[in-house]
């Protein structure tokens, strides 16, 4: 995926909670459990980045859909209103 965020940023120390069993696996697998979790971590946000773009996508093209649909037949409501 592309990467969206700035790559020479500062990097500063966080606290996180992980599963224990994990690192000690993951540990084994690389020692820069930092870049892995950096990766990890880029990848989840273009990930939810893009989801919410095709969210909103969807919603506008709903929307236009319903207001060309109310501009060609009028509104349901048009029949039961009391005005």
């Amino acid at each position: 995926m592309k990467t969206t965020h700035y790559k020479e940023a500062r990097k500063r120390p966080v606290n996180l909670t992980l599963n224990e069993d994990l690192v000690v696996q993951v540990r084994a697998l690389t020692d820069n459990l930092s870049g892995v979790v950096e990766s990890l971590l880029s990848d989840y946000v273009e990930h939810e980045r893009r989801q919410r773009i095709a969210k909103a996508k969807t919603v506008e093209a709903t929307i236009s859909t319903w207001n060309d649909f109310n501009d060609k037949q009028g509104s349901f409501a048009d029949e039961y209103s009391p005005l």
